[in-house]
């Protein structure tokens, strides 16, 4: 019993030393599926990734998305929007080891010209303007479906660094 414990704490010793990588989600106003691509990378890989997101511009958080989150166990209420020069929430230095655009459009309008160093990869993970609601529970319906493509993405692809990079885009 006493060398398992010695072995985990080696184990977690050098867990610890391993890089960090960090990530930024960017969406067209950093309020909808960028934030919950963040809110995902926290929750499941917090100790291999230093998680962010932006936008080209900023806005609030969807409003909608946050009690739909909230009433289904997801507490995004400390997420924060933020455009690209916001340093408060992002890095002086500007650099990530991957930048992950969750709209298309953004990701064909910006990529090529990005001031970020790091791997460019499109994931597209749908954006308001594609929802066809028509009332509250349609809405929350397709949050939520929106949610769970993000969050699978977010396992599948996170889980090992070296394969977020065989996702480059540009």
């Amino acid at each position: 019993m006493l060398l398992f414990g010695i072995v985990a704490s080696i184990m977690a010793l050098l867990k610890k030393a391993e890089k960090k990588y960090r990530i930024l989600f960017v969406d067209s106003l950093n309020d909808l599926s960028s934030q919950l691509a963040e809110h995902y990378a926290r929750k499941f890989y917090s100790g291999t990734y230093d998680v962010y997101s932006a936008g080209p511009k900023h806005d609030i958080v969807d409003c909608d998305l946050l009690s739909v989150m909230y009433c289904n166990g997801e507490d995004l209420r400390d997420q924060v929007s933020k455009d690209f020069s916001d340093k408060r929430f992002l890095p002086e230095d500007d650099r990530f080891d991957f930048v992950v655009y969750t709209e298309k459009e953004v990701f064909d309008r910006l990529a090529h010209k990005s001031p970020w160093q790091g791997v460019q990869i499109c994931a597209h993970m749908g954006s308001r303007a594609e929802f066809t609601a028509t009332d509250d529970a349609e809405l929350a319906e397709q949050l939520l479906a929106m949610a769970d493509r993000i969050s699978a993405w977010v396992r599948e692809n996170m889980d090992d660094p070296g394969k977020l990079g065989s996702l480059v885009s540009a």
